[in-house]
């Protein structure tokens, strides 16, 4: 009997272990994006005394062209924020100015948020930029879980020495990322506070970031729509378009 019991188990972990970890990662990013998307969504941040809310609109085409429009509020509407493969623009109406972005400013504050400019406009790719290992299996609120821990590449130029994600197993959606610096220390943690429908796909709808040494901050991220059969042209991801888009 014990030797079943042990055969059992040997089974059962090759099979957890032969998943491929890069490939999970890929269809979990490739399933979030799809070849294109518009997505409308609101960021609240919040603070021990006080809180402000910023809406946006976001158009995306795989995953080297991204733009994202701010909405609201008035003093910060018509702000834009563009990838277009590796370089990250910034259109500030307010001074008519266009800033390109220096990787140097990728592990900084996204609009005063408790996202990084990586997280929102993403640069670094976790598909391409990191190493990935498969530590094993969890559970998140009843959802099995892979538990996958990302490492980057030596020539990788990322905000953090080490990511930890948790992908439901069935949907393929990220449940909890953990963020952690050079030195190993955690810093921010990120989990879906709520599943839903979005654009025909089992996505997470609410998203909350925390930093770990800051109690009472937090970041929600609200999908409000999101369209995944949309024809998005190549010209929309230029720094002409980032002073006309609406």
């Amino acid at each position: 009997m014990k030797t079943k019991i042990l055969s059992l188990c040997l089974v059962l972990s090759a099979g957890l272990f032969a998943q491929n970890p890069t490939e999970i990662v890929e269809k979990t990013e490739n399933k979030l994006r799809g070849e294109q998307s518009y997505a409308e969504l609101s960021m609240t941040i919040v603070r021990p005394s006080w809180s402000r809310t910023i809406t946006m609109k976001s158009w995306s085409r795989g995953t080297d062209y991204s733009l994202i429009l701010i909405t609201s509020p008035a003093r910060d509407k018509g702000t834009v924020f563009l990838k277009n493969r590796k370089e990250i623009y910034n259109w500030i109406p307010s001074i008519e100015r266009q800033i390109k972005l220096p990787p140097s400013m990728m592990n900084q504050s996204w609009m005063g948020s408790d996202f990084t400019n990586d997280d929102l406009v993403t640069e670094s790719s976790l598909v391409k930029d990191y190493e990935h290992k498969l530590l094993g299996e969890d559970s998140i609120n009843g959802r099995k879980v892979w538990k996958i821990e990302l490492k980057p590449k030596a020539d990788a130029a990322v905000v953090w020495g080490k990511v930890i994600l948790h992908i439901d197993q069935k949907e393929y959606i990220h449940l909890k990322t953990e963020f952690y610096d050079e030195e190993g220390d955690l810093v921010n943690v990120m989990t879906a506070k709520k599943i839903g429908n979005l654009g025909g796909k089992i996505l997470p709808v609410i998203v909350e970031m925390e930093p770990m040494a800051e109690p009472g901050h937090k970041t929600i991220l609200h999908y409000h729509q999101l369209d995944f059969s949309v024809n998005i042209p190549r010209e929309h991801f230029t720094t002409q378009y980032m002073k006309r888009v609406r």
